[in-house]
């Protein structure tokens, strides 16, 4: 239940995707939880089950009310729910990633709210703490945290801060015996309301740096919270602001380096979106299993409408997509857990995927529904408002897809760099300038002939024409790559619709590696003939991954980008929409 930790590191698998690489070797075979966190995880998600299968009338109470009662949060800290990832020595279950995003995954197919109010605190709001805290500041709080004496909230998003976390105003100032003084307001803050621990991220110009986190605690003078937020979805789970009046942080109450806390607050974000995905996973599990009654049980034109065609295949790409996000999930998970430096771009790769992949699957199950799922006495209409959230918070989508390009494009645009170096100086450096040219030479055949090409290792021969897609991906991908960047050169970061599609591109790649992993690992246990399931799965994402890999690409040729960008320039300049047919 420890972390593990790697001799050598791998490289990036959704980086070597820029490139036209297929780098199976972090994922092949499957990783899977350990023996021994897995028995302690069955005797977690059993208690699970057991407090919260009956309470479904009590979420929806919660709600509607907008509150989880005080008596509730109690069960959930009795239950050892506050503790999951943290270290056993401080009192803690100390489950790995993998581990902590299965136990999310359980309490999500009962209430999303409550998911959050756990997974707030343990994912991003103590997280800090963990990864960059002294040993005394750990010695000092992560036992009260364990048991949830104290709930801990990530204090980073501002009215005028929202993805642009650079920009907070948030600001603390160093006195000179070495403490703090700390004034702003956050806001959105998930727990906000209840927490007695806050991370808080604010500018300090300082020489070490322009943004530092601090330890603040809700009992020091200065320390406010605003009224609960009234909200779409997730309405239970307590959002507010927080507020720093003059506010007097102790000066060992600094988390990591002075300065570094920019730093420190997207560590904290990559490592937290394991919890997140499994969330997310866990809802598509339960209102598949919904959607299946539903469709078994509602009979039309005389016979169960799970007989129609339209249904099948919702319910085959609800399936599908859920699967898929298990994978993503999993496979990340494992990356962090097994000591990885290098995982933040699949990290954010899986929060879009999956966080698109659950609106998906619940409003298709809402569609399946009908006319009950717009109805408050049925589950489908909570799902749809709890579930849109995903896309919106710990990163935008908009904002980790151009993250997702960009950090992809960086090595091919060092390469091509490189060989421009290599050209001009070729004749005061032949050895270097040609080994280089040589290297980039044998790159472009690879691209173009079979020679080269890249290979998907370790994937079970009855998966071959799935794996020769993906392998065709890979190299069109890079292609596209070096068009662009030959194209843009360093112009490349005002083009977010190009990088957009890139990103598109190598997030269902990279998905797609997941999904051929694990079946091929289901396909070596049980054989070809028990796994007759799973191989369908590796189909349907293949076709479903291909279509919209050839759709992106397509559109980094052609496409009516110059066209849309006016047009939305001049609904802005004459304040909306200006047509009627009156």
């Amino acid at each position: 239940m420890t972390k593990q930790t790697t001799d050598t590191q791998l490289p990036s698998p959704a980086k070597g995707l820029f490139l036209g690489d297929l780098r199976f070797e972090s994922m092949v075979p499957f990783p899977r939880v350990s023996n021994s966190e897995r028995e302690t995880l069955s005797l977690v998600i059993e208690s699970i089950d057991r407090f919260m299968a009956d309470k479904e009338e009590d979420f929806r109470a919660y709600d509607v009310k907008g509150e989880q009662p005080t008596e509730y949060l109690e069960q959930l800290k009795e239950l050892g729910l506050f503790s999951l990832i943290i270290p056993e020595e401080f009192s803690g279950l100390g489950l790995s990633n993998s581990g902590y995003s299965r136990v999310l995954q359980q309490t999500s197919r009962y209430d999303a709210s409550t998911s959050l109010t756990i997974g707030a605190h343990s994912s991003i709001g103590l997280k800090a703490l963990l990864l960059f805290g002294t040993v005394e500041q750990k010695a000092r709080y992560l036992p009260r945290l364990a048991t949830g004496e104290l709930i801990a909230a990530f204090c980073l998003t501002e009215a005028g801060a929202g993805s642009d976390a650079a920009s907070v105003r948030t600001h603390a100032v160093k006195n000179a015996d070495g403490t703090w003084t700390l004034n702003g307001e956050k806001i959105w803050i998930t727990n906000g309301g209840t927490a007695g621990f806050f991370t808080v991220f604010a500018k300090t110009e300082t020489a070490g740096g322009k943004m530092t986190g601090f330890i603040v605690e809700r009992g020091w003078e200065g320390v406010s919270t605003g009224p609960k937020e009234d909200k779409m979805g997730i309405r239970a789970s307590c959002t507010t602001t927080v507020r720093f009046d003059n506010v007097r942080v102790p000066a060992d109450c600094v988390l990591g380096e002075e300065g570094k806390g920019f730093k420190v607050a997207m560590a904290v974000l990559n490592n937290g979106r394991t919890g997140l995905g499994g969330g997310c996973v866990g809802a598509m599990k339960r209102i598949i299993e919904l959607s299946v009654q539903q469709a078994s049980q509602r009979k039309q034109f005389g016979k169960s409408i799970s007989e129609f065609q339209l249904i099948k295949d919702k319910i085959a790409l609800m399936t599908t997509l859920c699967f898929a996000s298990e994978s993503v999930v999993s496979v990340v998970g494992h990356l962090i857990d097994s000591g990885s430096e290098d995982f933040s771009t699949e990290a954010a790769m899986s929060k879009v995927f999956v966080s698109e992949a659950l609106w998906t699957v619940a409003d298709e199950a809402l569609q399946i529904a009908g006319g009950n799922g717009f109805m408050r006495e049925y589950p489908y209409e909570r799902v749809v408002r709890d579930c849109r959230i995903n896309r919106i918070f710990e990163g935008t989508n908009e904002i980790l897809r151009l993250f997702v390009g960009l950090s992809g494009v960086k090595e091919p645009g060092e390469n091509l760099a490189d060989v421009a170096r290599s050209v001009k100086g070729i004749f005061n450096d032949p050895i270097k300038g040609f080994g280089v040219l040589s290297d980039y030479a044998s790159k472009k055949v690879g691209q173009y002939t079979s020679l080269g090409r890249p290979r998907a290792t370790g994937i079970s021969s009855c998966l071959q024409s799935e794996s020769s897609a993906l392998e065709q991906g890979a190299v069109r991908l890079a292609q596209a790559v070096e068009v662009a960047l030959k194209r843009y050169r360093k112009g490349i970061i005002e083009q977010q619709l190009v990088t957009k599609r890139l990103a598109d591109v190598a997030t269902d790649l990279f998905v797609g590696m997941c999904v051929l992993s694990r079946v091929s690992a289901i396909v070596a246990e049980r054989g070809e003939n028990g796994s007759a399931d799973e191989i369908r799965i590796a189909k349907v994402f293949s076709n479903f991954s291909r279509v919209r890999v050839s759709n992106s690409l397509r559109g980094l040729a052609k496409n009516a980008d110059e066209s849309g960008l006016a047009l939305a320039d001049s609904v802005v300049a004459s304040g909306g929409y200006r047509w009627d047919t009156l």
